[in-house]
């Protein structure tokens, strides 16, 4: 295959030049265990300390409020559970969303066979949640509202902050998956009255294998892994000191170039929708139209299988996606999609094209091409769509 486009940055992305080289000096030079004593391996405590602050600025937090992890899903887990132990007797009560990631989706499940209740709100045709359908879901016993910031599926970008305005009037902690947002848009936690926040360093051409957990101060968030005393007792472990250096180079990274990346993001991104809603027939955008990620363009084509046609575009040497990375061995339709009302049968055609900034329009105007050449084919091929065609005659 000599040509590649890869078109799936919503599930990882390309480990940047510049974090691939701050990272290398800490696996075969500054190699020591920053917990040691002894001033070799002090250097890199230093270092994780530094990487701390670029993250908490980034987010206008103080350095003591972030908290390594595994990753999104890691954070995600800590989020849900320790607070649901920690605040076990203010209550039982957590809300969050029917389209948000597996990682709370399935926490969301484990707790509710520990005997705590969730309730899971509905959204919109665009996927927003309705702020009065989560101020009617609010009582006494609520104790967490947990709402992805943008989802990873088709790109909606939540009113996060009238979420957590809510959230802080009522007295109730707020949590955001910000896995797919943090460094594609800004983002300010006291602006906001964001409690926690989980963020990946894959997303944003870090490593993989290294997140974080925003906490606030004050927050009565316990320990998730028990041993030593690293990440202020509450997350043992010794620390992955090439991912976080690694994770701290992205984001110092994303700050600098967010501005002028994301701008040419949202003018492929719209070019690409344009060309597909006007140039191929039958096909609905999913997601909100305008308030979305810079570079998410989810789509669904009646008559077809998207599985299919990933395999073909595939063969052209496009790498796309039909939702989630994590579901991708999945037979059922994406949920996201079934939550915003799409059938079964449309769910099914979907195809997530999320775009980075090595993207050029010679890519887009490959892919449209490939697209409307191959969804033609595939409707050939299908007896549902012959019937169409006859009963619209």
């Amino acid at each position: 295959m000599s040509k590649l486009i890869y078109l799936d940055n919503a599930a990882t992305t390309k480990v940047a030049q510049e974090v691939v080289d701050a990272m290398i000096p800490y696996f075969t030079e500054n190699y020591g265990n920053p917990s040691s004593v002894y001033g070799f391996a002090a250097k890199n405590k230093d270092a994780i300390t530094k990487q701390r602050e670029i993250i908490a600025g980034a987010l206008g937090a103080q350095a003591n409020e972030i908290y390594f992890t595994a990753g999104g899903s890691e954070s995600d887990n800590w989020a849900l559970k320790a607070t649901a132990e920690a605040y076990k007797s203010k209550g039982n009560h957590i809300i969050t969303t029917k389209i948000e990631h597996h990682a709370i989706l399935h926490t969301g499940d484990y707790l509710e066979k520990c005997g705590y209740e969730v309730t899971y709100l509905d959204v919109d045709e665009n996927g927003v949640v309705k702020l009065e359908d989560l101020k009617a879901a609010i009582r006494p016993t609520t104790i967490l509202i947990s709402v992805m910031f943008a989802n990873n599926e088709i790109g909606t970008i939540q009113p996060i902050k009238e979420i957590g305005a809510i959230a802080r009037e009522n007295g109730i902690l707020f949590h955001t998956d910000a896995v797919q947002a943090f460094g594609q848009v800004p983002i300010n936690v006291d602006e906001y009255n964001i409690d926690m926040l989980s963020a990946s360093g894959h997303k944003l051409n870090g490593p993989k294998g290294i997140g974080f957990l925003y906490i606030r101060k004050g927050v009565k968030i316990r320990s998730f892994v028990h041993g030593g005393a690293q990440e202020r007792k509450r997350r043992a472990g010794t620390e992955n000191v090439p991912g976080i250096i690694g994770l701290g180079t992205a984001t110092a990274r994303a700050m600098r170039t967010m501005e002028e990346r994301t701008a040419k993001e949202k003018e492929l991104r719209d070019y690409l929708i344009g060309r597909i809603l006007d140039e191929v027939p039958y096909v609905k955008l999913n997601g909100h139209p305008e308030n979305r990620l810079p570079n998410n363009a989810n789509f669904s084509f009646r008559f077809i299988e998207g599985e299919s046609l990933l395999i073909m575009l595939d063969m052209k040497g496009i790498c796309g996606s039909s939702g989630s990375a994590c579901t991708s061995g999945s037979l059922d339709p994406s949920h996201v999609l079934l939550a915003i009302g799409l059938p079964h049968e449309i769910a099914h055609g979907s195809l997530r094209l999320t775009l980075s900034e090595e993207t050029t329009k010679e890519d887009i105007d490959y892919v449209v091409e490939s697209v409307k050449e191959i969804v033609a084919n595939l409707r050939n091929m299908s007896p549902l769509y012959e019937d169409f065609v006859r009963k619209n005659k």
